[in-house]
């Protein structure tokens, strides 16, 4: 691809993606200059970007790219017209997408596991790669999210594995296929298929087609670990050329779980691989969708030899990804949490989760549409469906709606009657502001609050927790 010998520079547009902050982290690992530049600049990410040491710029300006870098990496979300971009194809700068650079630099020569589908992904390469470690075989990763075992988002490991969570999602402006087919797969976990990324993708057989293309180039030495329960994963997992592990809670699956108890603070269940019982696992992950996440990665990591000692143990152990329901405090009672869920069915399974962990406990759903798909009105009555299983509701505007045609907008305010006509209480409000104020004099000893949003919700967390009165027992990083 390049001479990498003479590289020693590396700038990268739109740092502050849970990728692109890791390949800049990994990077600098390596002993690169590493500097970058985005427009929205919040935690996670900006804080761990601090404590790397990595000069980040606010905006985009060609003045960011003075001294000239050595290669600029181009993030997905950056189009033409964006000034640094402007500026490294007028000056002739070398440039890269985030996946080529993360194939030539750091995956060729390793044994990599992609983890993909639509749901799922940043826990389930985050447990893979926390068992893999806990065995001691030393894997590099990279996941779209803070793991807190590790306290970040990747490791250049020694072992000959390297776990990577897989994205749909284009690769750059000028390379308009998916992400993960840049990745070298030896296995792959498939976790599930649905529609998503409308912007890019104009159908769900468009999306269909890049996840058999992925499938298509697993090795016939590698593996397929499959997500039984989807009836899409099932069918595209017939191009495999590779042996297939399959894995669920419906039908005969190679591995499956049973005696599922949700409490408090773990889950327990039995494990069984072909239909014996194979083992007693705890977890602190929540909901029936994190027992799945458990059997794809139990079911991966035994395939790569982690005995079952090592197995159990390592579950056990495991955390969590912030911003997946993580605890962002607890203040008079209330306790709030936080998760990327903006997805319909990512929503409804993660309330799911709460309603089975806190039985007792009313659970408030805030959520901001802000992802390219959810701001959109393709899943307007899948997003009713799912807010049901929530005991109140709280919608903001979507965001940056200027963006968008009106008549491709998400409605939030018939979102709202809907669910009101089905009996759940339901509101709107333009601003993370006017939720606060709304809610806070509300709220009573034992609710749950999720807030939901794959962006930083303008801070809402901490303004909440704020307003309640109380210093929060995770402290916001």
């Amino acid at each position: 691809m390049f001479n990498q010998l003479s590289i020693r520079h590396i700038h990268l547009i739109g740092i502050c993606g849970t990728a692109m902050a890791s390949l800049a982290g990994m990077l600098k690992a390596s002993g690169y200059t590493v500097t970058g530049s985005d427009l929205h600049i919040y935690p996670p990410m900006s804080d761990f970007l601090e404590v790397l040491g990595i000069p980040v710029f606010q905006g985009y300006s060609e003045g960011h790219l003075s001294p000239l870098p050595d290669l600029v990496v181009v993030g997905n979300a950056i189009s033409r017209a964006n000034p640094e971009v402007e500026y490294m194809l007028n000056a002739r700068l070398r440039y890269a997408s985030m996946a080529e650079v993360l194939k030539e630099y750091f995956l060729r020569g390793k044994r990599v596991v992609v983890v993909a589908g639509t749901h799922g992904k940043t826990t389930t390469a985050s447990l893979l790669a926390w068992l893999l470690e806990f065995a001691g075989t030393s894997p590099g990763f990279l996941v779209g999210g803070i793991a807190e075992n590790f306290g970040s988002s990747f490791k250049l490991g020694k072992g000959e594995s390297f776990v990577i969570e897989g994205d749909e999602y284009d690769t750059a402006f000028f390379d308009k296929g998916p992400k993960f087919l840049h990745y070298l797969p030896d296995w792959v976990i498939f976790n599930n298929c649905e529609y998503d990324h409308v912007d890019i993708y104009a159908s769900f057989e468009s999306v269909k087609i890049s996840f058999r293309r992925l499938i298509n180039i697993i090795p016939s030495n590698g593996r397929l670990v499959a997500g039984w329960d989807d009836s899409v994963v099932q069918e595209l997992s017939g191009a495999a050329f590779c042996p297939i592990l399959s894995f669920g809670l419906e039908g005969q699956p190679l591995w499956s779980a049973g005696s599922i108890n949700y409490q408090e603070h773990v889950t327990r269940f039995e494990v069984k691989w072909q239909g014996q019982v194979w083992g007693e696992v705890e977890t602190p992950l929540a909901g029936a969708f994190n027992v799945k996440n458990v059997l794809a990665a139990l079911a991966c990591a035994h395939g790569l030899v982690v005995s079952k000692p090592q197995l159990l143990e390592g579950l056990r152990s495991f955390k969590n990804v912030k911003r997946r329901l993580e605890t962002r405090g607890v203040a008079r009672g209330v306790t709030v949490f936080d998760d990327f869920a903006h997805h319909p069915t990512a929503i409804r399974e993660t309330l799911r989760g709460v309603k089975a962990r806190f039985p007792g406990s009313r659970v408030w759903a805030i959520f901001e549409p802000r992802s390219a798909t959810s701001r959109r009105n393709v899943f307007q009555k899948e997003f009713v469906e799912a807010f049901q299983v929530a005991d109140q509701v709280v919608l903001c505007a979507p965001y940056a709606p200027e963006k968008l045609d009106p008549a491709e907008r998400l409605d939030v305010r018939r979102i709202v009657k809907d669910l009101t006509d089905r009996g759940t209480p339901a509101e709107a409000w333009d601003t993370a502001d006017e939720i606060v104020r709304a809610v806070t004099l509300r709220l009573t000893a034992g609710d749950k609050i999720v807030i939901m949003s794959n962006g930083g919700f303008d801070g809402i967390h901490r303004k909440l927790l704020d307003a309640l009165g109380s210093t929060p027992e995770h402290p916001s990083t």
